[in-house]
């Protein structure tokens, strides 16, 4: 049986964990998911949420944050891991699926097969604080180095959008944590004449006239349980995606989105086909996704779309490069194991 460690610490290393397991299962693959703020006690938890807000309202504060930021591994309760592997060995848990590194320390104490799957195009923070003597197989869902992708886990299994088809709507998020300067852009693209979808991470977001606001239920957490973020447009309630993320079906439909170079939404743009409009990353690993995107014609940076006055046709190339993109299924390699 498989199991798929993913951290709530955000959730381009969550959901992709939890795409994984739905495409796994999908296959008759017996699969589980263990979130690493599980094994945490209330009081880092608590921590871990409030450094959630500092971060989305002060991008200045995450980019110091990132660099400062011990490893929560450092934390775990001994008696809760216990219970874990526990129900592990029960469950018959004979290869584990990593998706951040900071649950590199706790498998130390258990006795299976790794892969270490890196959303990222190079390695993120969680892996670079982390050292490890662990045997593990590293899968690249994107790769800077190469310049390739390697391979990736579909998010959708229904065709992409024809751009003919498709909203003249541009989609702003900050990630999972809404983190970034995509708010500051919102003025500029509405003076332009686009129609905007935009994540609001709490009240005080929603501040735009003319624009159309989505939320995550911002009392969830994905320690509280395996689902998907329950997602919604602002005022309607919330809903959970069935077999995918809720903010896909925004991306899917879009002209391009506006936001940071995390892994999850590079995922996002391959499988939606949509262009990516790159702002300021977090972090060196971030860039270097940008970088990525940029090389192989799926994305450009916000200023360089800004110098066209936001040409939509600037968009279409990247659309129709990001539709001949021919890349393995990891879920397929990994079901045939």
């Amino acid at each position: 049986m498989i199991e798929i460690l993913t951290s709530g610490v955000a959730l381009g290393v969550h959901v992709p964990g939890l795409l994984l397991a739905d495409r796994l299962r999908e296959k008759g693959v017996p699969v589980g998911v263990s979130v690493l703020e599980r094994l945490l006690p209330e009081r880092k938890l608590a921590t871990t949420a409030g450094m959630k807000w500092a971060f989305h309202r002060d991008f200045r504060v995450a980019l110091a944050g990132q660099k400062m930021a011990g490893s929560p591994a450092d934390s775990v309760d001994p008696a809760a891991v216990e219970a874990l592997f526990a129900d592990w060995r029960t469950r018959g848990v004979d290869r584990v699926v990593v998706f951040s590194g900071f649950w590199l320390p706790v498998l130390a104490g258990y006795d299976c097969a790794i892969d270490v799957c890196h959303v990222d195009s190079v390695a993120s923070p969680s892996f670079t604080k982390t050292v490890t003597d662990l045997d593990v197989r590293h899968v690249w869902l994107a790769d800077a180095d190469a310049g390739t992708i390697p391979c990736s886990i579909p998010v959708s299994h229904a065709d992409p959008v024809p751009w003919a088809d498709r909203s003249p709507r541009v989609f702003l998020h900050g990630g999972g944590w809404g983190m970034g300067t995509y708010r500051e852009r919102i003025g500029e693209l509405l003076e332009h004449g686009l129609q905007l979808d935009v994540i609001a991470y709490e009240g005080r977001d929603v501040t735009a006239e003319g624009v159309r606001y989505f939320m995550v239920d911002p009392d969830w957490h994905p320690w509280l349980d395996n689902g998907y973020p329950p997602f919604g447009e602002v005022g309607t309630g919330f809903t959970r995606g069935v077999g995918h993320h809720g903010s896909f079906d925004l991306t899917r439909t879009a002209l391009a989105t506006v936001s940071k170079p995390g892994g999850g939404t590079l995922l996002d743009s391959l499988w939606s086909a949509t262009p990516a409009v790159l702002l300021e990353p977090f972090g060196a690993h971030e860039q270097r996704n940008a970088d990525l995107w940029c090389d192989l014609g799926f994305g450009i940076p916000f200023d360089t779309w800004r110098e066209s006055g936001f040409d939509p046709e600037l968009l279409r190339p990247l659309h129709e490069a990001l539709l001949k993109a021919d890349v393995p299924d990891y879920a397929e390699e990994l079901a045939n194991r």
